[in-house]
């Protein structure tokens, strides 16, 4: 009989089984067995977490910006020395391909990146004789203890937005990953401890909504990144703001590709089965509806389809194009939309549950799928499906297909694609939504940008990363000084003025 491996939390610098009895099974999805246990934390635990971080921050908060560089410049180099390694557990427990999870990790080095230059950002203003013989001047200083509750769709690249800008501002950070693919959170743990972070300064503790809701009641967290679906998103904010706490949430999305009768349909259509099923569809950005003008709308999807019969889904690890999704749940519950979509009337054009996996055939398979004339009042358009399902809704034109962009609840990402520069500045102008891409179906800034939507897909005022993110992190003092010399005038009594 063999013993499966139970995932510990990572505390003050070294794994700690807590004192939470419950744990949770984490599958490879592409075999669909259980790989391993994680522990879910208790409150007791998140404390002890919360505990640990507050202890480090006091020095970690007085550690120049100088040594804190040091320490993210030695973590980027053991992240790209190593980066395989981490592919590897990404695509064992979230099931994506390597080469997808290779770009996860490249994505999220880029903020590391930013993070190792943030002292140029973290620089106040002076400003000398704002009146006579009086200065002010601006410091930035940390937060103190910071929590992040990141998504099972990228559980590198999510948690690598947020700890290392709130490492390099000063502050200590408890990491909550999703239970559904764990590994990663501690893997990077215990590569900042060898890259010289100090104890305590990024804690992991495991769990579902008991060890999150402890997090966002915590009175000594002060706040908040999470990522994730909307309904969650809103409880994270309202649960967290009502208790003081600054909280950045991002949500769900359904983003829309725009298509003009002058596009490239060869480039359309790759970028159309790109976005739609990169990472099996479980990603914020992905392209879940074509807007295709009336005119061009039968030869795009033929394109479509064309591309999507040479797709290879399998395991991640044999070099395939798409693999499976998290969990057998997630993907019944994909499917079941497919049976919503033909009784709504829309035409299945690429039916994913007919796919033949090259891989285990208990893995969570569910191939790509097409779908033609979806109607918008259907749940398959409104609803955010999360998985490698793409809808086409055909259009009589440019204003009709902006009209029902800015009609969906969800703000993330859009894209239009065209070769009218007028059409393109309309829509950068117009679009309520918080991410564009023109000619580019996945408009994910790079780390000096920020990342973040609109409407319900983002909670809060402070976006991801970027100067935003580092912002978050950070809390502005301003000090007015004046040194007396001889001429000092005395008592004055009046209210002060500006002379």
């Amino acid at each position: 009989m063999t013993t499966t491996t139970v995932l510990d939390h990572w505390i003050d610098g070294a794994p700690s089984p807590g004192t939470g009895t419950r744990t949770g099974p984490v599958y490879d999805p592409a075999q669909g067995v259980v790989s391993k246990q994680v522990r879910f934390g208790s409150a007791d635990d998140v404390a002890a977490a919360v505990r640990a971080a507050k202890a480090a921050f006091a020095d970690w908060s007085q550690v120049s910006l100088a040594k804190r560089q040091q320490v993210l410049f030695a973590f980027r180099e053991l992240l790209l020395a190593r980066k395989d390694e981490l592919a590897q557990i990404l695509t064992a427990e979230h099931g994506k391909v390597l080469s997808d999870a290779g770009g996860e990790i490249a994505r999220g080095i880029e903020v590391v990146e930013f993070a190792c230059g943030a002292a140029s950002h973290l620089k106040g203003e002076y400003s000398v004789n704002v009146s006579t013989g009086v200065d002010v001047y601006s410091l930035t200083q940390p937060l103190g203890v910071v929590a992040v509750i990141s998504p099972f769709n990228f559980p590198a690249m999510v948690p690598l937005w947020f700890f290392p800008l709130a490492i390099a501002a000063g502050n200590a950070v408890v990491l909550k990953p999703s239970e559904k693919d764990p590994s990663a959170a501690n893997w990077m743990a215990a590569l900042l401890k060898e890259a010289g972070l100090p104890d305590g300064v990024l804690n992991v503790v495991h769990g579902d909504a008991e060890a999150a809701d402890a997090l966002l009641t915590d009175p000594e967290v002060a706040s908040i990144s999470f990522v994730g679906s909307t309904p969650i998103a809103q409880h994270v904010y309202e649960t967290a703001t009502a208790r003081g706490k600054r909280v950045q949430a991002l949500g769900g999305a359904k983003n829309h590709m725009l298509v003009l009768p002058d596009a490239d349909l060869d480039l359309v259509a790759d970028s159309a089965v790109n976005a739609g099923f990169g990472s099996a569809g479980e990603r914020c950005m992905a392209i879940s509806v074509v807007l295709a003008v009336e005119s061009i709308a039968d030869e795009l999807v033929a394109k479509i389809r064309e591309r999507m019969s040479g797709l290879r889904t399998g395991d991640g690890r044999r070099g395939c194009d798409m693999g499976p999704l998290i969990t057998a749940e997630h993907r019944d519950k994909v499917r079941s939309y497919l049976d919503v979509a033909t009784a709504d009337g829309a035409d299945l054009v690429v039916d994913g549950r007919d796919v033949q996996p090259d891989g285990d055939p208990n893995g969570f398979w569910l191939g790509p799928t097409l779908l033609d004339r979806v109607p918008t009042t259907s749940s398959v358009y409104t609803d955010e499906i999360f998985g490698p399902v793409l809808s086409v809704i055909r259009v009589a034109g440019y204003d009709e297909g902006l009209e029902l962009i800015n009609a969906s609840r969800y703000g993330n990402g859009t894209a239009i694609f065209t070769n009218d520069g007028g059409a393109v500045r309309r829509f950068q102008l117009e679009a309520t939504v918080g991410l564009i891409g023109v000619n580019v179906p996945i408009p994910v800034p790079v780390a000096y940008y920020s990342f973040g939507g609109w409407k319900a897909s983002l909670f809060g005022d402070a976006k991801a990363y970027g100067a935003h993110g580092l912002a978050f992190f950070t809390q502005e003092k301003t000090v007015t000084s004046r040194w007396l010399d001889p001429s000092h005038g005395g008592l004055n009594l009046g209210f002060p003025e500006h002379d």
